[in-house]
């Protein structure tokens, strides 16, 4: 940030890992927050009053949960990025500058040699020319030829983030990490898929188009340069370590497992490096009062949380380590992120409750698992079938298998399961979260419209980390189960009801609206149930208080519902309560 800021870039703050974009779960990349800027829609100089930006924006990729354990995989991340938005000849910089700026910073500021550096280019595809200019400006900087190479769209070709939006031909600053490191081929080099021994460390993005929705790549009125380095492969270069997890960015957190656990990291690196990057992740996804659930993003802290538990359990540590970890965690992170401090409470309690919750399940799937393998090696559907019941992630399955001597066949079986599953539970998406139906009758139908007041009164009461978990409704009552680490208050509950009764007697207008899925995220509808939603939805808004995507259907004005009163508040699961109210 100094290196930039010294070069006349303006420091930006990490933005949310919540973004914006509703086509994306998590923020994954530095530009995100600046996408707007780089296509044009906003003016960057009225915000920021600066063209060059610099931050170091915290990130998180679920993809990358599954290779977790590498050399250079993390789920959350630190991205170091620079852009210049809006180019021409007259203002901002391109390709030249940027490409000046790396070598500077690399070279010059942090003493990386230079014969361990490789660079990669885009090579031209799709109607899109070959980036002839950065090879040209690498030559004159003194970069040899022969340790240039080209690539096509899938490497050299970087976004967009989302479905559509600002993306370009990339240039790739590669390390080379030593044979040692490597697949033993002379043909090796970056991008190589059988090692690990080129690191993708620097990637700058020279943004000059824009992907539409049927997939078109267009001219953009502007060029910008979108840049981003990773925190954690930087630091394992800079402190000659051959990962993230040997540097004293997760160092400290391993420590403590193995102090809790008494195994040593050499015996169990996997393991220890699975926890360490899942309880990072997890903290900062629970800062942003992000609650466990089986859907989206609740459903990605489900998961990083319960591998966890996993492998604290495969370790043999004590009670509550999933507490102590976060606890050390947020004692790193707090003074560059206060928001994890600020929400320590919130986060140790979801932990917490979680750990108790899981643990009970883990016991049965464990005794399950033993059972299953006992005589004869387990199917992939077997396999599945626990993962369903008491979530036991796969490669924990596996562990137990191969400590009995067995093994899991047909693993593919498990995937084919697992997506047959999501197929059907997608089915009566509607159906769950959909409403009550067109044939519903008059009560049924006052009370539906009733749960949107309730479900904008709870948000404005306790936070906006609620969200919908689910609802039941018949003639007499409405059920909205929501998500909220704690019990409410006699208090709390008071002024949800008074909220919602206020909204009644205000006899608010019921509108509804067909619009885009896009467009209803972006006027605000609430919208937790994203990979269920059709491309078109309808949109109810209740005056200017409630606005959110349902099937409906919905009364004309809320002057209709009467009296609402709460007959009970409950747990509906861990970080999940439950709401059982009437229309008098």
């Amino acid at each position: 940030m100094d290196f930039f800021e010294k070069r006349g870039h303006k420091i930006v703050p990490s933005s949310s890992l919540v973004p914006a974009d509703p086509t994306v779960l998590f923020t994954t990349a530095g530009m995100q927050q600046f996408s707007l800027y780089l296509s044009g829609e906003k003016d960057v100089l009225k915000e920021f009053g600066n063209r060059h930006l610099a931050s170091i924006q915290k990130c998180v990729r679920t993809g990358d949960i599954e290779a977790i354990g590498d050399d250079t995989h993390n789920v959350f991340f630190e991205m170091l990025g620079n852009w210049s938005i809006g180019e021409d000849s007259q203002k901002g910089y391109f390709k030249e500058d940027s490409i000046k700026y790396a070598f500077e910073f690399l070279l010059d500021i942090l003493g990386l040699d230079k014969e361990k550096l490789l660079i990669t280019t885009f090579e031209g595809k799709g109607g899109i020319p070959k980036d002839e200019e950065s090879v040209k400006i690498c030559l004159a900087l003194g970069f040899p030829k022969e340790r240039m190479v080209t690539f096509g769209m899938d490497d050299n070709f970087w976004g967009p983030v989302g479905e559509t939006g600002p993306c370009g031909p990339c240039l790739e600053i590669f390390y080379d990490r030593g044979r040692e490191f490597g697949c033993g081929r002379e043909d090796c080099g970056p991008n190589c898929s059988r090692c690990k021994r080129f690191v993708e460390l620097w990637t700058l993005v020279f943004m000059k188009y824009f992907k539409d929705k049927r997939g078109d790549y267009k001219v953009l009125d502007q060029r910008n340069v979108d840049t981003g380095m990773g925190m954690e492969r930087l630091t394992a270069i800079l402190q000659n370590k051959p990962s993230g997890y040997e540097t004293d960015l997760f160092w400290p957190i391993i420590s403590e497992i193995e102090e809790m656990s008494g195994k040593k990291y050499e015996d169990e690196e996997l393991a220890l490096r699975i926890i360490a990057d899942h309880i990072r992740a997890a903290v900062f996804v629970a800062a942003e009062r992000i609650i466990p659930s089986n859907v989206e993003k609740g459903y990605v802290l489900r998961r990083l949380l319960r591998r966890t538990i996993c492998n604290i359990k495969s370790l043999e540590m004590p009670e509550n380590s999933l507490v102590t970890l976060a606890r050390k965690t947020i004692s790193l992170y707090k003074d560059a992120y206060p928001e994890v401090n600020s929400n320590q409470a919130e986060i140790l309690t979801i932990f917490q409750n979680e750990e108790e919750k899981f643990g009970k399940t883990l016991e049965k799937g464990i005794s399950e698992t033993i059972s299953a393998v006992s005589q004869e090696d387990i199917t992939g559907r077997k396999a599945f079938k626990i993962y369903e019941t008491y979530g036991c992630p796969l490669e924990y399955i596996e562990r137990i298998a191969e400590e009995k001597g067995r093994k899991i066949v047909d693993k593919e079986g498990f995937y084919e399961a697992q997506k047959k599953h999501q197929e059907v539970s997608r089915a009566g998406a509607k159906k769950k979260f959909g409403g009550i139906g067109e044939g519903a009758t008059y009560e049924a139908t006052k009370l539906h419209t009733a749960t949107h007041l309730l479900h904008q009164a709870l948000r404005e009461v306790l936070g906006e980390h609620v969200q919908q978990m689910g609802s039941d409704i018949t003639p007499q009552r409405l059920r909205f189960d929501f998500s909220h680490p704690q019990r409410m208050t006699l208090e709390e509950v008071k002024e949800v009801e008074d909220l919602v009764n206020k909204k009644i007697e205000g006899d608010l207008k019921v509108d509804r609206r067909e619009m885009s899925y896009e467009e209803a995220v972006r006027l605000g509808a609430l919208a937790f149930f994203k990979e269920k939603y059709p491309d078109q939805v309808t949109v109810y808004s209740v005056g200017g208080f409630s606005k959110e995507i349902c099937a409906g259907p919905h009364i004309k004005r809320t002057s209709e519902l009467g009296h609402f009163r709460i007959i009970k508040e409950e747990s509906s699961g861990a970080g999940v309560r439950r709401i059982r109210a009437v229309l008098e």
